[in-house]
């Protein structure tokens, strides 16, 4: 029985029919006119006038307003649907809660709120997180949505979800009231029409009288959601005049691509309505489809626009689809986690909840409706493998890569249609989790992002490849730089870009993989290697390829001496190459009967192929579109002919502060007078840095750690970081910085080092700590993106300066982590003042040296 206060309607006659309204009712009109609704708004608000209630009217629609300006005693707050769905509900949630119990609101008609999102999915998302709450809060309030004019889906949400709903009709100059559904009431005659005569009503049950008022107005058997309905409109105006096509395109753009950006004006510049639609037609769900595909699809739209023909017959075809960025919310919203989100956008609760928030992401269910949409993808890809990858609102975009920080996982795509479903549901549900990844959370704040809206979308693309016996894959994947921030010799071309090549997919060309190399390319000339690769090409090349397991239905690593016996359909010496060098050693330790082996170098792709000069005519023409350097991401798969086609599957501004100017360094440097010196191996560019602090970690000491402590070391660099993050900090250390194993360097997260205005990584060969000069890769993206300048230091490589004594001079650790004493032997925080660190990317030089002026 419900036993809450009973308040009126201010209308007696219905009073009486709906046995009044109670504390905690949210109640819908749905009306034919904003005339209509303020017909029950005003009987409504003088009531709780003279009830002395609190009244709060939420003003956002474009109508005329509900209250008069001149009654100031009612709270009237203006909130801006245009800034999107989460700030809008929560704003509407912050509001009431510091307006606390028992307020009477008035809301402006919902459906207004189609004109900022265009989706009934949302309205239905805000009624479904607002109502529960204000029904905690023991409040009444009223709102109103247009009759034909939402899907049956969203009114079936509303009406789940609020205590009464309510149609208003005017006919033949009368009102008559329809009582849907009041929630814990009822009466024989409660739900039949009700005519409205002043104070008192009518109810019409006789059939011949309700079918001569009602049998005339409008019925539709479906509508069809507001989104829908503008993707129909935006089909007709392809046949209408440019104005139209315009029009609809911006609507498009505004739907699809999102808020006003760098990324939208090009979008506006390339994509045509035609090309909007054919995106349209390939989304899951409705909203914006997420930087990453943007990035992608842009990146191609512009080389089939600017592309000569040659490029373009090397282009493979792309058949992605796209999960809209309003089904994240729904998801949210649906799994009961929206009373989570917003408290874990709170600056007690961001990492705080995070955790808890990430499960509760990880068990949620999907909708009839949307597993159905599942399905048909499902049938389209067949047993074709797919990935899933996080296409975030704010990801790829100008200013912020988001790079490695959510997550993307494979579908083999194996097995019954139950147990694919299933793998490619929980696929979305790990992208999803992944919004809670620390790494994710931290940037957003390092960025100034967490307080903004960061809607997840999903790209579903085809894995590019092929079937290769037991496994799938493509012959080569990697990314592709516009400018090469890491020369290693005087005289190289940046402006000609770089390569970072895999064989197999290409995830060991974005992540620092243990114990295996990368093929790294300077496009303007691709032969060129590293010294210190070139050295012992053998031992700096690749060793393992990430492939599919087709079978097992995994992702996993392969030896490439295997894969390279497979039947690839094409000569495998386009990619591996005898190793006559290595073989000969061999025979000199007495292994005579070994077969020659191949080292796995590219080197017949590389020099015998026009595959380098599509790349760098790929990467200068979306460098000049974009009007800025570009990072990429593609795979490239060979015919039987030799013949081969890439596949661009991501493309993202290139996060660089930019080369800077000349560092002014003296002509006549010496380098013995130097802390330390070397000729390349870094990356930033030019500059010149006066240094407050150096902080280092001693090698030996390190190495005598125990791997807990180690983890510590790195937790203690991370408080550094924070604590000095406004002054300029070298950070030098043996081996690895950001290695996930503590044998290998110093285990810090990129967050622990982000303030650092450089870092070093130094060779102990000796120990087994080496830097990995992994350039391309989401650590370094992470580093070129902050604007973190990087050396490695070889200590045994000709021309490099290392002074030590310097090193052990006095530590300033205790006095800025107390709780750091016993790490004083290991940790060291010099004072950098007089010191300055230079380097020239034409010179090729970079050098610390005391400032002696």
């Amino acid at each position: 029985m419900n036993y809450k206060e009973r308040v009126s309607t201010g209308i007696a006659g219905f009073d009486k029919t709906i046995d009044m309204l109670r504390m905690g009712d949210n109640v819908v009109w749905q009306v034919g006119s904003i005339e209509s609704y303020k017909q029950v708004v005003y009987p409504y608000l003088e009531q709780a006038k003279r009830d002395h209630r609190r009244i709060v009217y939420f003003r956002f629609g474009s109508h005329e307003r509900l209250i008069p300006k001149e009654d100031t005693s009612i709270a009237v707050y203006d909130v801006d649907p245009s800034l999107g769905f989460e700030r809008f509900a929560i704003t509407i949630h912050q509001i009431a809660e510091a307006e606390g119990q028992k307020v009477f609101y008035v809301f402006d008609c919902l459906t207004e709120l189609l004109r900022f999102w265009y989706s009934d999915l949302m309205i239905g998302n805000f009624f479904q997180v607002t109502c529960p709450y204000l029904f905690q809060l023991d409040t009444v309030a009223y709102f109103a949505v247009e009759r034909n004019k939402h899907s049956f889906e969203t009114i079936a949400r509303i009406r789940e979800t609020t205590q009464c709903l309510l149609d208003l009709y005017h006919l033949e100059g009368a009102m008559y009231i329809h009582p849907l559904k009041a929630d814990g009431r009822y009466s024989p005659t409660m739900f039949f029409p009700h005519k409205i005569e002043g104070e008192k009503t009518r109810c019409i049950t006789s059939s011949t009288q309700a079918a001569e008022l009602f049998s005339g107005l409008e019925w539709e058997k479906k509508y069809s959601d507001y989104w829908n309905t503008m993707i129909d409109e935006a089909k007709e105006a392809l046949n209408g005049d440019i104005k139209e096509k315009e029009r609809h395109k911006e609507i498009l753009l505004k739907l699809l691509i999102g808020p006003k950006t760098r990324l939208l004006d090009l979008c506006r510049r390339y994509f045509t309505l035609r090309d909007l639609l054919k995106i349209a037609s390939r989304e899951l769900g409705t909203g914006c489809v997420g930087g990453k595909s943007v990035g992608m699809l842009l990146a191609r739209k512009i080389i089939k626009s600017c592309g000569d023909e040659a490029l373009l017959n090397h282009l493979e075809p792309d058949d992605s689809f796209f999960l809209g960025t309003d089904v994240f919310y729904t998801y949210i919203v649906r799994n009961g986690a929206w009373g989570l989100w917003v408290q874990q956008k709170t600056e007690t609760g961001y990492l705080a909840l995070a955790g808890i928030l990430k499960e509760k992401l990880l068990g949620g269910s999907f909708s009839e409706s949307l597993e159905e949409e599942f399905k048909h993808v499902l049938e389209y890809f067949g047993q074709s493998p797919i990935i899933i990858r996080s296409s975030s609102l704010l990801e790829d975009n100008f200013g912020n890569a988001f790079a490695g920080k959510y997550e993307s996982v494979f579908c083999v795509n194996q097995g019954t249609p139950e147990e694919r479903l299933k793998a490619f549901e929980d696929a979305i549900r790990a992208v999803y989790a992944s919004t809670m990844n620390p790494d994710a959370l931290h940037y957003r704040i390092q960025r100034g992002l967490s307080l903004k809206d960061e809607q997840m979308a999903i790209l579903i693309q085809r894995v590019s490849g092929d079937f290769y016996g037991e496994y799938f894959f493509p012959h080569v994947a990697g990314v592709g730089n516009s400018s090469n921030l890491y020369v290693w010799e005087k005289g190289m071309d940046m402006d000609q870009g770089m390569l970072r090549l895999v064989f197999g997919l290409g995830t060991r060309a974005v992540d620092r993989v243990i114990g295996d190399y990368v093929k790294i390319v300077a496009l303007d000339d691709p032969m060129r290697i590293p010294g210190l690769i070139a050295q012992d090409e053998q031992k700096y090349s690749q060793k393992k390829a990430d492939v599919l397991d087709l079978r097992n239905n995994i992702w996993c690593s392969k030896d490439v001496e295997e894969l390279e016996k497979l039947d690839l359909g094409v000569k495998t010496d386009l990619f591996f190459t005898m190793d006559f060098k290595e073989a000969k050693r061999l025979r000199d330790l007495g292994y005579t009967n070994r077969p020659i082996p191949k080292v796995l170098n590219f080197k017949k792709m590389l020099s015998q192929t026009d595959f380098p000069d599509t790349m760098r005519k790929v990467l200068k023409l979306l460098s000049a579109s974009y009007d800025y350097p570009v990072d990429i991401e593609f795979t490239v798969n060979f015919d039987q002919d030799g013949q081969y086609r890439f596949n661009l599957v991501q493309c993202r501004p290139l996060q660089t502060r930019g080369l800077g100017k000349s560092s002014e360094l003296e002509s006549q440097v010496k380098p013995e007078e130097c802390l330390f010196y070397s000729e390349g191996n870094f990356m930033g560019g030019n500059l010149r840095i006066p240094l407050d602090y150096v902080i280092f970690v001693e090698v030996h000491q390190y190495l005598n750690l125990s791997e807990q402590e180690k983890y510590q070391v790195a937790r203690y660099i991370g408080k550094l970081n924070q604590l000095l993050k406004d002054k300029q900090m070298l950070l030098m250390g043996p081996g690895r910085w950001g290695t996930t194993t503590a044998s290998l360097g110093v285990p810090v997260h990129f967050t622990e080092i982000s303030h650092m205005a450089a870092i070093c990584e130094i060779s102990c060969q000796k120990e087994g700590l080496m830097p990995e000069l992994s350039y391309g890769s989401h650590f370094f993206q992470d580093l070129v993106e902050s604007g973190v300048f990087y050396i490695a230091l070889f200590r045994d490589q000709e021309g490099v300066v290392m002074k030590e004594d310097w090193l052990f001079g006095k530590n300033m650790l205790e006095s800025i982590i107390p709780e750091a004493v016993n790490y004083e032997n290991v940790l060291k925080v010099l004072d950098g003042r007089g010191m300055e660190l230079y380097s020239d990317i034409q010179k090729q030089i970079v050098l610390l040296k005391e400032n002696r002026e």
